[in-house]
């Protein structure tokens, strides 16, 4: 919603929340057979994509989310050589994925290339290791994609979805989390981002409790900010076919990452008292 045209609003009915952004010019917009998409430049958090009116991301803090949603999966399996993320077309995830050298192969599968288009165009910086000899891109149907992937194909799989609305909804639901349960290997793991604890409990509670009930042996909440998402406090849901340690493998610092380390991802495991119940 805008309701002039200095200002990008994102209200939230449900939540009686708000987030706004003061905007420079709008740099395109276009309605794609999924979704409606709109890119601004803003005066202080760089470039802004908004997908059905909700923010998705902005140049100045996705580094946030990117980070948090690759790095914590990547440094707690054993050994991620085979990664599907399912969403993630603006390319940030796929881009903190490909740090790590032990990693073989990357599908990325998202069903709107206009996105990854986008983001080529006015977001080179996450797209920037796109032509990696390692990546598979896949403008198709996550759900049914995973669905027909063959079992313990993959040892990673990262849910960079959208709200669960429109073409998302499907991806945070107990069949959906069955797929990746059967798709994975032996210490398979699956990380998917899941909303704001604080705004969005509800909806937080059941995607461990879905992951759970398809099979998983133990989920664990990450925890950490993301000041244009409601609320500035997001999470993502981890889970493993196996049991896994709250600290990662290794403290090596990774290249390139500006909020990720070894305290950060012990820090983002400690569950907060109120979601413990």
């Amino acid at each position: 919603m805008i309701p002039n045209d200095k200002w990008f609003t994102e209200e939230d009915t449900r939540t009686g929340t708000a987030f706004s952004l003061r905007l420079g010019q709008k740099l395109q917009e276009e309605q794609t057979p999924w979704q409606h998409i709109a890119i601004y430049a803003t005066e202080t958090f760089g470039k802004l994509m908004v997908i059905d009116g909700c923010i998705m991301l902005t140049s100045r803090d996705n580094f946030l989310y990117h980070e948090m949603m690759a790095h914590p999966i990547l440094r707690t399996h054993p050994a991620p050589r085979r990664v599907a993320i399912i969403g993630g077309g603006d390319c940030g995830t796929l881009t903190e994925v490909l740090k790590h050298p032990e990693v073989e192969e990357v599908v990325q599968v998202d069903i709107d290339k206009r996105v990854t288009r986008l983001s080529e165009r006015y977001f080179p910086e996450l797209c920037q290791r796109n032509a990696d000899t390692r990546v598979r891109f896949h403008f198709e149907d996550g759900i049914r994609w995973l669905r027909e992937a063959p079992a313990g194909s993959l040892d990673v799989i990262i849910v960079d979805s959208t709200d669960p609305v429109g073409p998302a909804q499907g991806l945070f639901t107990r069949p959906f989390h069955e797929s990746c349960l059967r798709a994975l290997g032996e210490d398979g793991m699956v990380v998917q981002q899941s909303e704001s604890p604080l705004l969005h409990e509800s909806l937080f509670r059941s995607i461990g409790e879905h992951l759970r009930q398809a099979g998983f042996a133990r989920t664990r909440a990450l925890h950490f900010p993301q000041p244009v998402y409601p609320s500035g406090w997001w999470s993502a849901t981890l889970a493993g076919k196996r049991d896994f340690s709250d600290r990662p493998r290794s403290d090596e610092m990774l290249p390139g990452v500006r909020y990720y380390n070894a305290d950060i991802h012990r820090a983002a495991m400690a569950q907060p008292t109120f979601l413990r119940k």
